[in-house]
């Protein structure tokens, strides 16, 4: 992959007072999926939390090259939608972080912040829950609200916890397509933990697994 590394952590230890993970070294470069695996309660979301400056690293260097913080996209576990509000909101607020800069005059940003919105809502198949308080969603079509607020925020870095969880195999598709897409089209990088195996060998560019306290290569080599 060409182009300036969006994220590079040198012998990088996280975790919260103990490490979890320790002698990180990575390098994440832009139109590049990297798939974290590993068993449940060793580390990686700690580790991608530290990714996303959520969590201060407990050693080592960690570096993002970005100017507005908007350019890291970060779907969690716990999704963080406001419940009460229509999809429709929810997904409109990732136009609200995104590091793109909308057209001068405010009814020709609110139509560029619309378009963008109902987009992403298309890309995810959701455009007939468009009104729908989301606590009204299954927990499938929740995942895939969040996943549609990131797209709509339009980062250079998306850092996605378990995003695939509660899909079917052919809204799994859907939803990666998507992704697919934005990586193809915007150079986007996506960092992504997954406990599908299999799945994570067949999208993502490299693999590694948290085991025994390090994070090690499966697939793809260490660094290219």
């Amino acid at each position: 992959m060409k182009g300036k590394a969006v994220l590079s952590v040198r012998d990088l230890t996280v975790g919260y007072g103990t490490p979890l993970v320790s002698g990180i070294d990575l390098t994440v470069k832009p139109g590049e999926i990297i798939g974290i695996i590993g068993a449940s309660g060793i580390g990686k979301t700690t580790l991608l939390r530290t990714f996303a400056g959520l969590v201060p690293p407990m050693g080592g260097q960690l570096d993002a090259n970005f100017a507005h913080r908007g350019e890291v996209g970060y779907i969690p576990q716990r999704l963080g939608l406001f419940r009460h509000a229509s999809l429709e909101h929810n997904v409109g607020l990732g136009t609200r972080a995104t590091p793109r800069t909308p057209p001068n005059g405010w009814r020709k940003a609110y139509q560029w912040r619309a378009k963008i919105t109902r987009e992403a809502i298309e890309a995810m198949g959701l455009t007939d829950k468009t009104r729908e308080p989301v606590r009204r969603l299954s927990g499938g079509q929740q995942r895939r609200t969040a996943t549609a607020r990131t797209l709509a925020q339009r980062p250079s870095l998306i850092l996605a916890d378990e995003f695939l969880s509660e899909l079917d195999v052919e809204n799994v598709e859907m939803v990666f397509t998507a992704i697919l897409r934005l990586v193809e089209e915007d150079r986007t990088a996506l960092v992504l933990v997954e406990h599908d195996v299999e799945r994570a060998l067949r999208y993502c560019t490299r693999v590694f697994k948290v085991q025994d306290g390090t994070l090690t290569p499966v697939s793809g080599g260490e660094e290219e």
